[in-house]
C-alpha cells in the first residue's frame, strides 16, 4: 500500500473517536474519556502513522543531503539554505536534537542508494558507487533485510539506526569478505526478528554489539582495548562548592561496579525472595532505608574505596559477593592470536555484555571456571533433583540457557532471577531438575503463579507460555500460547538461525578442514 494511502487510512480510523476531534488544549480531558479498549487503539494507529511519516522525514533528509554534496559548492541545497551541512538543515527545520538529524540523514542515505551510511553520508559526501564489473554490483547488500523491515513497517528508522550502528560493517579476521556479508545479513534478520518481538532500541543496540563481537572475536579484543585506553577519572568544584566527578570505565571493571551495586541493592532492585531469614531481615532493612537507589549507590562507592583492604567482604555487600561470571562457548585452549591471546568472545552472564579472550584468560587463572556440559540444543545436562530448591550449580546451568528471565520482552538479568519449577512440586510431582526448570524475575514469576499463566514443555522442546483461558491480547484477540526464547546471546553456538534460501548454513559438506559438525561444540564455562 502507499505510504500516504496507508497514513490517510490510520487518520480515517482515528477519526471515529470524538473524544479526540477536540482543540489541542482539549486532548488530555478527550484522551481521559477514552475506554482502555480505545486507548490501546488510538496508540496503535498514532505510532503507525508516526513511523510512517519518520520514514518518509527519513528518505527526504536523505535527499536533501544528496543535494547538499560538497562538490556543489555553495549552490547545494544546505548552503543556499545558509547552512553548513545538510545535517544542520534538518535540525533547523525538524527543531530536534543533532542526534536525531544525523540519524534522518544516515538512514535516508541508506534507503536511497543502499550504500552503507558513514561520517561521510552524514556530512553531504556521496559514497562511491559499485562499478558494472565489480562482483558486488549486482549482489544485495548485507543491510538489506533492515532495508526490507523498514519499507515494510516492521521496523523504526530508530530501530534499524541502532542495528546498523551495533553491528558495522562486515569485517573478520580469516573470513573472505562473501562470507562475512553472509553472517552479518544473518544478523541483521535475527535483529530484525527481535525488534519486532519488542526489543528496545536501547537492547538492540547492545544485542546487535553482542553478535557482532561473536562473529568478529579479534575485531572484540581490538574494540575492548580501544574503550580501556579511554578510561578516566575527573573531579571539579562547581560554583556552589558542589563537588562532581566523571568517570569513564573499560568494560570489565563497569562490570564489576554494577555487580557490586547489585549485590548490595538487589533485595530493593526485585531480586530473589527464597533466602534465609537473615536476608530476608537485611532485605526488610534495606527496602524500608529511607535513602534513594542513587544515595544508597554512592554511599556504597564511598565505601568501597574508604574500607579497601581492611573491610570483609560480606560487611559491604551481605550474602551474596560481588563478581563477573563469564560465559565461554567451547574451552579456553585456543585458538590464539601471534602473543598467545585466546581468540574468543566470552559474555557476562548478566546482559551478555561482550569480554575479549585476554579478559577471559585472566579470569580463568584468577577465579578458575565451572564446566557447564550441553546437548546441540542448548539444554543443560541435570546435576540433581530430589529437593525443593534450585542448587548453586543448577541456577549456574539455568542461566547458560536461559540468559536471565525468560518472560517475553524482560531484560531482567540472572542474578536477579528466580528459578521456577513449571511442574508444580506438590500437585504435578515435580522434579527439581534443570529441564522443568526457567529463571523468572520477581515480577514474572509472581505474574504467573497468580493470574493462572503456565509454562510448558514436550520432553527438550521449547518451552511454551499458555495464558489462562479467557485472557485477551492487546488488540481484544484471545491470546494464544507461544514460544519462549532464550536471551542468551552465546546461543547461537548451538542453533545458528537458518536463513532461508542459504542451505549450507547448518548442513552440506563443510569445507576442506572445516569440522562436519558445530553442534558438537557444546561445552560452556563459566568463570566465577
Amino acid at each position: 500500500m502507499n505510504i500516504l494511502t496507508a497514513m490517510r487510512e490510520r487518520l480515517d480510523r482515528l477519526a471515529v473517536f470524538a473524544e479526540l476531534d477536540v482543540e489541542p488544549s482539549s486532548l488530555p480531558s478527550g484522551a481521559a474519556a477514552l475506554s482502555d479498549a480505545s486507548v490501546l487503539e488510538v496508540l496503535r494507529e498514532v505510532t503507525g502513522i508516526a513511523n510512517d511519516a519518520e520514514r518518509l522525514q527519513s528518505v527526504v533528509a536523505g535527499v536533501a543531503a544528496q543535494r547538499s554534496r560538497r562538490e556543489k559548492g555553495h549552490s547545494g541545497l544546505a548552503a543556499t539554505q545558509g547552512h553548513a551541512s545538510p545535517v544542520a538543515l534538518v535540525q533547523s527545520i525538524t527543531g530536534g536534537t543533532r542526534a536525531d538529524a544525523l540519524r534522518q540523514v544516515r538512514v535516508g542515505q541508506s534507503l536511497l542508494d543502499g550504500a552503507a551510511p558513514d561520517a561521510g553520508a552524514a556530512s553531504g559526501a556521496e559514497p562511491a558507487p559499485a562499478t558494472d564489473d565489480s562482483p558486488d554490483a549486482t549482489r544485495a547488500p548485507w543491510h538489506a533485510p533492515l532495508q526490507s523491515a523498514l519499507w515494510a513497517g516492521r521496523l523504526t528508522t530508530a530501530q534499524s539506526d541502532a542495528i546498523r550502528g551495533g553491528l558495522g560493517e562486515p569485517s573478520a579476521e580469516g573470513v573472505d569478505p562473501a562470507s562475512a556479508a553472509l553472517a552479518w545479513s544473518v544478523a541483521a534478520e535475527t535483529l530484525v526478528d527481535e525488534a519486532v518481538g519488542g526489543a528496545s532500541v536501547e537492547e538492540l543496540r547492545a544485542r546487535a554489539r553482542q553478535l557482532r563481537d561473536i562473529l568478529d572475536p579479534v575485531g572484540a579484543e581490538d574494540r575492548f582495548q580501544a574503550r580501556y585506553e579511554k578510561r578516566s577519572l575527573r573531579t571539579w568544584i562547581d560554583q556552589h562548592g558542589q563537588h562532581h566527578g566523571h568517570i569513564i570505565f573499560d568494560d570489565e571493571m563497569a562490570l564489576w561496579l554494577r555487580s557490586a551495586f547489585a549485590a548490595a541493592l538487589r533485595p530493593r532492585r526485585g531480586g530473589p525472595r527464597f533466602i534465609s531469614d537473615a536476608d530476608r531481615a537485611a532485605a526488610k532493612e534495606l527496602s524500608d532505608d529511607p535513602r534513594s537507589n542513587e544515595q544508597l549507590e554512592y554511599d556504597l562507592f564511598v565505601d568501597l574505596i574508604r574500607a579497601g583492604a581492611l573491610a570483609s567482604a560480606p560487611d559491604v555487600f551481605g550474602a551474596r559477593q560481588p563478581g563477573v561470571r563469564i560465559v565461554l562457548v567451547g574451552d579456553a585452549s585456543g585458538p590464539r592470536d601471534p602473543i598467545g591471546r585466546l581468540i574468543k568472545t566470552g559474555h557476562a552472564e548478566d546482559g551478555g555484555d561482550a569480554l575479549p579472550g585476554s579478559v577471559v584468560d585472566r579470569n580463568i587463572c584468577m577465579n578458575g571456571t565451572v564446566t557447564v556440559t550441553v546437548d546441540s540444543g542448548g539444554n543443560p545436562l541435570d546435576v540433581g533433583h530430589e529437593q525443593r530448591l534450585f542448587t548453586a550449580k543448577q541456577r549456574i546451568a539455568l542461566a547458560v540457557r536461559d540468559g536471565g528471565c525468560i518472560a517475553e520482552g524482560c531484560r531482567m538479568p540472572a542474578s536477579y532471577c528466580e528459578a521456577h519449577h513449571i511442574d508444580h512440586v506438590a500437585a504435578d510431582n515435580g522434579r527439581t531438575d534443570i529441564d522443568r526448570g526457567v529463571l523468572l524475575c520477581r515480577f514474572h514469576h509472581m505474574q504467573l503463579h497468580n493470574n493462572g499463566w503456565k509454562i510448558i514443555r514436550d520432553g527438550h522442546g521449547a518451552f511454551i507460555l499458555v495464558p489462562p483461558f479467557g485472557h485477551v491480547g492487546l488488540g481484544g484477540e484471545p491470546a494464544t500460547p507461544r514460544v519462549l526464547r532464550t536471551k542468551a546471546p552465546w546461543a547461537w553456538a548451538w542453533d545458528p538461525p537458518p536463513p532461508p534460501d542459504r542451505p549450507p548454513w547448518r548442513e552440506g559438506r563443510p569445507r576442506e578442514g572445516e569440522a562436519a559438525t558445530y553442534a558438537g561444540q557444546s561445552d560452556g564455562a563459566i568463570v566465577g
